[in-house]
């Protein structure tokens, strides 16, 4: 009887490389009508700041024009921008905050 030897094949595996979903940074705007205790408060309640990190970041957006809050998902971003907008008309201030791409 005559046998037959097979090799085993071995598939190689691909590494498919995915990339992580873009990041946006969220950033709110110097207005010269909202009060700089507002825009602490909401750095605190909306982006977890300690009061000292929201201050930092107040201060930026008084001196500079504008400040980052944080860096998310789009998703999370987007609804981040649309609470300040929200919270903020709520208060009648015209507080802006927008999301740009990382």
């Amino acid at each position: 009887m005559a046998t037959q030897h097979q090799e085993d094949t071995l598939l190689a595996v691909r590494e498919s490389k995915v990339k992580p979903p873009p990041l946006y940074q969220v950033v709110l705007l110097n207005d010269d009508y909202t009060p700089m205790e507002f825009v602490v408060a909401v750095l605190q309640r909306f982006f977890a700041k300690s009061r000292e990190q929201a201050t930092q970041i107040m201060l930026k957006v008084h001196r500079e024009g504008m400040g980052v809050c944080g860096v998310y998902p789009k998703d999370i971003a987007t609804a981040k921008v649309e609470q300040v907008v929200s919270y903020a008309r709520q208060h009648q201030h015209p507080l802006q905050c927008t999301m740009e791409e990382n």
